[in-house]
């Protein structure tokens, strides 16, 4: 299962809305053939599994090892329950059950009624875990959200801008850290940033530091006043605006109506789940990040914290009530917070 794990690992940035799934064939408790969810669209990992196994007269005595239930459904490609049974393999070992309604517990139920010794529940927690932004977005019914940030030594994540200053971040992190944060934007499907981010920094929000896909943009412009100059009104990605005058597109952006009196967030979330967008990467302002962490609708936050002083300027958000895990990247401190909800609804389910 460990293997399973470190397999379906290499699908991450590729595969949302599907999950990451990875899956072995042993007999004779040597591996045989093993493969992953590569990409949207493509075979699923058992079916890479199962292709790879050289000699198929194995197959009937061999046990298939995958990290997330065999799907019993037909969407862009067949069941693999179905294939599985089918192969004539006679046990399956299951990390955990798939979340997902279409699916949950109907995967196992195909195998065994077809005869199939079904084993759940291996490296379970570890299993979620890696799943966590496809388990969020079933359990919660909305898509995964990590926020980030980086803050001063002194507790600051901006200096107070003076009029006509130049759009431009200002830096506190390391060359390291802005590499790593390419990597976990590569790693989302989506990328948002509020009104005055947009404004202040200019931002591509696309990942240039690092090998991957870039994540879809989306702003927060509630009266539609950002410049139309901004990097990220520049047509070279996919870019939703949330704001309050018009619903249209233009080119690869899309404005997106909502009402900003009532549960604003909510009425994002609500729009990017309904569009299959698994998970959403908050990056400023303070504001936006604030507005996550009041209504509980946040799963991560990911905090640099540099050694330098601001001596005043734009305050950074608290995570309240949460212990963060600490990691140094060189001179860099990083406060990993995590929200506990789909590990304790999981339980409770």
């Amino acid at each position: 299962m460990n293997r399973c794990l470190d397999l379906a690992a290499q699908g991450l940035g590729h595969t949302a809305p599907n999950p990451l799934v990875g899956s072995v064939v042993v007999c004779n408790n040597r591996i045989i053939g093993e493969g992953y969810h590569r990409q949207i669209g493509g075979p699923h990992a058992e079916v890479n599994a199962v292709n790879s196994v050289k000699d198929k007269n194995l197959l009937g005595k061999s046990v298939l090892y995958v990290n997330l239930e065999p799907c019993s459904h037909t969407g862009r490609t067949p069941p693999c329950a179905d294939m599985i049974i089918r192969a004539g393999i006679p046990e399956v070992v299951i990390g955990t059950v798939d979340p997902n309604p279409l699916v949950s517990g109907k995967g196992i139920a195909m195998l065994e009624q077809a005869g199939v010794s079904v084993v759940k529940g291996v490296l379970e927690k570890e299993c979620i875990n890696l799943n966590r932004r496809f388990f969020g977005f079933h359990m919660h019914n909305r898509p995964y959200v990590v926020l980030k940030w980086a803050q001063s030594a002194d507790g600051f994540i901006d200096v107070i801008r003076k009029k006509n200053t130049p759009a431009q971040p200002t830096w506190i992190s390391n060359e390291i850290s802005r590499m790593l944060v390419h990597k976990w934007r590569s790693e989302e499907q989506s990328i948002m940033v509020g009104t005055r981010t947009a404004e202040l920094d200019n931002p591509r929000l696309n990942v240039r530091e690092w090998p991957g896909k870039s994540p879809i943009r989306v702003v927060i412009d509630r009266n539609l006043s950002l410049p139309k100059d901004l990097h990220v009104f520049d047509n070279t990605n996919r870019t939703l605006v949330f704001n309050t005058l018009r619903d249209c597109n233009e080119g690869l952006t899309t404005f997106v109506k909502i009402d900003f009196s009532h549960h604003m967030l909510n009425q994002a979330l609500n729009y990017m789940y309904n569009h299959e967008i698994q998970s959403v990467f908050v990056e400023g302002g303070r504001m936006l990040i604030d507005s996550f962490i009041q209504e509980g609708l946040w799963d991560e936050a990911r905090v640099f914290k540099g050694k330098i002083l601001f001596g005043g300027g734009v305050g950074a958000p608290v995570i309240p009530f949460v212990n963060p895990e600490e990691i140094h990247i060189r001179e860099d401190a990083l406060m990993l917070y995590r929200n506990d909800n789909i590990m304790t609804d999981t339980k409770k389910a």
